[in-house]
C-alpha cells in the first residue's frame, strides 16, 4: 500500500526521533524472510529495546539526515531492515546475529555507530558488546579490587603479628619443659 504525504512525513518524524536517541544501526536485507520470522524477531525486540522497521530507503535517507547515521545514506540500497539500539549499542547486533542463525536470507550489510559506517562483519563484534548490566559488573569487579587487595595486606600484617607473638609464648613454656 504506497502511503501519502502525510504518511511519509510521519514515518520520517518517526524514524527521525529514534535515529537521534539511538545508540547504533544496523540495516539488514531481508528479502526471503517468513512471516513468522520477521514476528519472532519483532517481538524479540521490542524484549531487547531495538526499534525495528522496514522502510522505504528513500524516507530512512531522510530520517537520518543530521543525525550520526547520516554516514550509512550512501549504502541504503535494496530492500532493507532498519534495526536501532535505543538503550544498549550492542542490542540491535545481538538481535540480527540471533535472527541471522535461523534464517540464511537474513544479512546484515550496514553497521553504523558513532558517526562511522563499518563492514557488516562487524556485526559480530557490536553483538559482543556487553549488556549494560554486564558493564556495571564489570566495574563493580574493577573497582573493588583495590579496596579487596588492601583488606589482605592488613590481614596478613595482622596474621603475621599475631602468629609472632605466639611463637614467642610457645619459647618460654618449652624452656620450661
Amino acid at each position: 500500500m504506497a502511503l501519502n504525504l502525510s504518511q511519509k512525513q510521519e514515518v520520517v518524524a518517526e524514524l527521525a526521533d529514534v535515529a537521534a536517541k539511538a545508540h547504533s544501526l544496523i540495516a539488514a536485507e531481508y528479502a526471503g524472510t517468513t512471516v513468522a520470522q520477521m514476528t519472532a524477531m519483532r517481538k524479540q525486540a521490542r524484549e531487547t529495546g531495538v526499534f525495528l522497521k522496514v522502510v522505504k530507503n528513500t524516507l530512512a535517507s531522510r530520517a537520518v539526515e543530521g543525525t550520526e547515521f547520516a554516514v550509512a545514506q550512501d549504502q541504503m540500497v535494496g530492500p532493507l531492515l532498519y534495526a536501532f539500539s535505543l538503550e544498549e549499542p550492542g542490542a540491535a547486533g545481538r538481535l540480527i546475529k540471533e535472527a541471522a542463525k535461523g534464517n540464511d536470507k537474513l544479512k546484515a550489510k550496514v553497521v553504523a555507530i558513532g558517526g562511522e559506517v563499518f563492514p557488516a562483519s562487524h556485526v559480530e563484534v557490536l553483538a559482543s558488546l556487553p549488556t549494560r548490566d554486564q558493564a556495571l559488573a564489570m566495574l563493580a569487579r574493577v573497582l573493588a579490587e583495590p579496596v579487596t587487595m588492601f583488606a589482605r595486606a592488613i590481614k596478613a600484617i595482622g596474621d603475621k603479628q599475631n602468629g609472632g607473638e605466639a611463637a614467642e609464648a610457645a619459647e618460654p613454656a618449652a624452656e620450661t619443659a
